[in-house]
């Protein structure tokens, strides 16, 4: 199915009286979920929300939504994993979350719909071809915005004094990852502030990557919206805590 068709069933079915819903007895579309974390308990109530909304309307794990949690980016690759997994089970629907899992959502079928959640920059990782015009089968919603990389740094000076020195964390397996580091020293240049790069491309990495900003000298963090600083959200809070270092994080969520 085409997305253009996707969204044109949706609205249709959006306007259908419900007592002909009813009667036309139609199957219910099975839903493949693709998740970005290690496991449910990670994600907490934003996965259990999404299951729980699915079986609010009729819809049971195993036999017309079919969720799967990713143990590491290799796991879902488009040639052996659970993307592969959920396109030889002849979904109707793929829902992805986070880059790698809708990224290799769309290397795994052309035809079957994507409706990704948590995207960076839907147009630098190769998910559509433009905002204005996606093409393809992939649609959802994207989190990136530009301005505010500037607005958290703006907030980072306002709030400590004599700030002149910033870490910004990075995962360079990330696809965003350029395009985070040029804006953020462009916004750097235009506040006055020096923003050095520090890369962490696993949990592991995390906590050398803290040591070398406080040896450094930093004088605060900034994060980016990626799946790692998302997933280790937890442990990022308690390395700021332990090199005294203060965060600007992306979302309510990431600490």
């Amino acid at each position: 199915m085409r997305r253009r068709d996707f969204i044109t069933l949706l609205g249709g079915a959006a306007a259908w009286p419900l007592a002909a819903r009813a009667q036309e007895q139609r199957r219910i579309p099975r839903v493949g979920v693709l998740w970005h974390a290690a496991n449910a308990e990670e994600e907490g109530p934003l996965f259990t929300a999404l299951v729980e909304g699915f079986r609010a309307i009729g819809y049971i794990d195993g036999q017309n939504i079919y969720s799967w949690n990713i143990a590491s980016p290799m796991r879902c690759r488009s040639d052996t994993g659970m993307a592969a997994e959920l396109v030889s089970l002849n979904v109707d629907v793929i829902v992805s979350s986070g880059n790698y899992a809708a990224s290799y959502a769309k290397n795994a079928t052309a035809s079957i719909p994507v409706v990704a959640m948590f995207i960076s920059d839907p147009v630098g990782i190769g998910l559509v071809k433009s905002l204005a015009r996606p093409g393809g089968n992939v649609t959802g919603l994207s989190m990136f915005s530009s301005e505010l990389i500037g607005k958290r740094l703006q907030f980072l000076k306002e709030a400590i004094p004599g700030l002149s020195r910033a870490a910004q964390l990075v995962n360079p397996l990330a696809g965003i990852s350029r395009l985070y580091t040029e804006l953020t020293q462009t916004a750097a240049a235009q506040l006055g502030l020096t923003v050095e790069r520090f890369e962490a491309r696993s949990r592991d990495e995390l906590e050398p990557a803290f040591e070398a900003m406080a040896r450094a000298g930093m004088q605060a963090v900034v994060t980016n919206a990626d799946g790692l600083s998302f997933a280790q959200r937890e442990l990022i809070g308690q390395l700021a805590l332990k090199t005294r270092l203060p965060p600007a994080v992306w979302s309510r969520e990431t600490l």
